[in-house]
C-alpha cells in the first residue's frame, strides 16, 4: 500500500518495510524537511543560502502566516554531513519517524544521488535544491523527484551561448572528478555539437584540489599551437581557487583565454582578475526584473544586511513551488501531489518555471554575463548581456515519469 498524506495531516511512519497510512489531527502542522549538509564541506555555504532562502519564500508565499489552507508549515533541517549513508538515513528518519510531506535537498550531487531511492522507498516527494547533476532526473532517478535547481545541461548550454561558439573555437575544459563536473562537461559538449567548436582536452580533478600547476599545464600544452581563439572553461563548485592558479600561470602568454561560469558573492571578488570574461550564471542578484525578486532584495538586505546569493533564490524558488502545490492540490496525499506539481508552473526570483511533466526538472532560465571592475563594489559584476529563456536551450529529457 502506497504511504498516503491525508489533508488531516501527518503521523509517525510504521516501522520499515511494512506498509502505512499516515493521518493526523485536523490542525496539526504540514512538516517540511530540509535535507542536506550543515557540516564537513566547502559546500556548506551553499546549504545555508539555501535554508535561508526557503524560509524566506514560505513567508512571502503565505503572507507571512507560514500557514497554508490553515495548517501551520513547520520546516525541519537535517544535516546529511555530506556522506550518502547518512543522507540516506536523516532522509528515511524524516518521512519516517518525523512524518514529513515533502522533502528538500541536498547540496551535493553526489550525496543526493543516494537520496533518490530512498524517496521511491517511502513514496514521498523530494524536491531537489540546490544540487545540479543532469542525472538527479535521469535514468536513476523516479516518479517522487522533482527538482528546482537548474542542471548541468542549462549551465552549459548557456555558458556555449555566451561563448559564441564556431569553427575557429578550441577548448580544453576543467571540472570536479564527481557527477556535477562529469555531468556538466558532457552537456557541454553536447551543447558545442553542430557549432564546429573542438575540445581538445578534458581534465578532471579530486574535490577539494588546491594545487593546479600539473593540471594547468596540461591544459596549456592542449591549446597552446591550435590555429583558433583558445579558452578554458573551469566548472568547479568548490575545489580551492583554479581560475586563480590558472591567470597566475598567465595563459595570455599562449593568447588562452579563461571563462567560467558565474558564482556565489563569496567567489566573485576572484573575478576581478578576468575583466571583460563572458559566461552564464544561475543567478545574480541584479539580473531578474520582478516583484518577487525585487522583494527577495528588499528583505534579504534589510535583515542580512547584504544581498541575497545564488542558492538563496533556489531556496525561495523550492519553497515557492511547495506552497504553489499545498494551495493547487485537493488532497495532500503523495499521487494528486505529484500530479498537480507535473506541468505546474509558479513564480520565483528568476521569474517564471515550470516542472516538466517527462521527468520533473523545472525549465527555466539563464543569464548571459560579461564581467564589470567597480572599484566601488568588493566583487566583480556580473552585467546582463541577456537572459536566455528556457525556450532557447534544447534540455535533454532525463527519464519517463511513469519510472
Amino acid at each position: 500500500m502506497k504511504r498516503l498524506l491525508t489533508t488531516l495531516g501527518l503521523a509517525t511512519a510504521l516501522a520499515a518495510g511494512m506498509a502505512s497510512f499516515a493521518s493526523a489531527q485536523d490542525g496539526d502542522p504540514v512538516k517540511i524537511a530540509i535535507v542536506h549538509g550543515l557540516s564537513g564541506s566547502p559546500l556548506e555555504a551553499f546549504s545555508k543560502q539555501t535554508s535561508a532562502g526557503f524560509n524566506l519564500g514560505l513567508e512571502y508565499a503565505t503572507g507571512g502566516t507560514m500557514s497554508v489552507k490553515g495548517r501551520k508549515i513547520e520546516v525541519i533541517e537535517k544535516d546529511t554531513q555530506f556522506k550518502p549513508d547518512v543522507a540516506r538515513s536523516v532522509l528515511a528518519e524524516a518521512y519516517g519517524d518525523d512524518g514529513v510531506l515533502i522533502a528538500v535537498g541536498g547540496t551535493s550531487s553526489g550525496v543526493t544521488t543516494a537520496m533518490l531511492p530512498v524517496a521511491a522507498e517511502y513514496e514521498r516527494i523530494l524536491l531537489v535544491e540546490p544540487a545540479v547533476a543532469d542525472s538527479l532526473t535521469g535514468e536513476s532517478s523516479n516518479r517522487y523527484v522533482f527538482k528546482t535547481s537548474r542542471n548541468s545541461s542549462m549551465d552549459m548550454q548557456a555558458q556555449a551561448k555566451a561563448l559564441k561558439p564556431d569553427e575557429n573555437l578550441y577548448v580544453a575544459t576543467l571540472a570536479e572528478d564527481y557527477a556535477f563536473g562529469k555531468d556538466g562537461i558532457a552537456a557541454f559538449k553536447k551543447a558545442l555539437e553542430g557549432s564546429g567548436a573542438h575540445v581538445v582536452a578534458e581534465e578532471y580533478v579530486p574535490l577539494k584540489t588546491t594545487d593546479y600547476t600539473a593540471v594547468g599545464e596540461r591544459l596549456f600544452n592542449a591549446l597552446k599551437d591550435q590555429p583558433g581563439r583558445k579558452v578554458i572553461l573551469i566548472y568547479v563548485a568548490g575545489s580551492g581557487d583554479p581560475m586563480g592558479a590558472l591567470v597566475g600561470m598567465d595563459p595570455t602568454r599562449y593568447n588562452i583565454e579563461i571563462s567560467t561560469g558565474g558564482h556565489i558573492l563569496a567567489v566573485l571578488p576572484t573575478y576581478k582578475r578576468v575583466p571583460g570574461m563572458e559566461g552564464a550564471i544561475y543567478y545574480y542578484y541584479e539580473l531578474p526584473k520582478n516583484p518577487i525578486n525585487d522583494w527577495l532584495v528588499a528583505e534579504h538586505q534589510k535583515r542580512f544586511d547584504a544581498p541575497p546569493d545564488f542558492f538563496t533564490a533556489g531556496g525561495m524558488a523550492a519553497a515557492l513551488a511547495i506552497a504553489k502545490a499545498l494551495e493547487t492540490a485537493d488532497e495532500w496525499d503523495t499521487e494528486t501531489l505529484i500530479s498537480t506539481m507535473e506541468g505546474m508552473s509558479w513564480e520565483t526570483p528568476k521569474g517564471t518555471m515550470t516542472f516538466r511533466p517527462e521527468d520533473h526538472q523545472a525549465l527555466q532560465s539563464m543569464y548571459h554575463f560579461k564581467i564589470k571592475v567597480d572599484d566601488n563594489v568588493k566583487w566583480a559584476i556580473p552585467e546582463l548581456v541577456r537572459e536566455i529563456k528556457a525556450d532557447e536551450m534544447d534540455i535533454p529529457i532525463g527519464r519517463n515519469n511513469q519510472q
